[in-house]
């Protein structure tokens, strides 16, 4: 959303949205970051809805942002792979953290955890732990099988 004034939104089960909106200004997020779960008062100005115009809102590039068709992927499929998907992201995004691979092997990992994985329902937290120790594993094993300097070589 080109203005970046809504920093989050909820689709609540009878369709109704419920938006988080601010100033364009990252100071909010951090701060809040900082003193959590406290809110304190900001120097900055407040958002002042009579000065905007409009909000426009597009579809997400999945092609520029993969791990957007991913999330969308495991929310629709259900189950377990939510558990996955987010366990092969968090392994992914510390390989990458650590300079094991590279930025775009990320989606590239998750794509290949999500592949192999066999949803199952959720009918336990034991399920759900199983699925994140798999899928962890799983991601491990892939990232371990490339190198930073091959992924970043043309």
């Amino acid at each position: 959303h080109p203005e970046s004034v809504v920093h989050s939104m909820i689709e609540l089960v009878d369709g109704s949205v419920i938006a988080q909106m601010g100033v364009t200004d990252m100071r909010h997020a951090i701060q809040y970051a900082l003193t959590y779960p406290e809110r304190h008062p900001c120097d900055l100005p407040p958002l002042d809805l009579t000065k905007l115009a409009a909000l426009h809102f597009e579809a997400p590039d999945t092609e520029r942002f993969p791990c957007i068709a991913l999330a969308y992927r495991a929310l629709r499929e259900g189950g377990t792979l939510p558990a996955a998907l987010n366990a092969a992201n968090e392994e992914a995004v510390q390989a990458f953290i650590d300079e094991r691979i590279s930025l775009t092997d990320i989606p590239q990992v998750i794509q290949e955890v999500l592949d192999e994985h066999v949803v199952q329902p959720v009918e336990s937290l034991d399920v759900v732990l199983e699925a994140d120790r798999a899928a962890r594993q799983s991601a491990r094993e892939k990232i371990a099988g490339r190198s930073r300097e091959e992924a970043i070589t043309p």
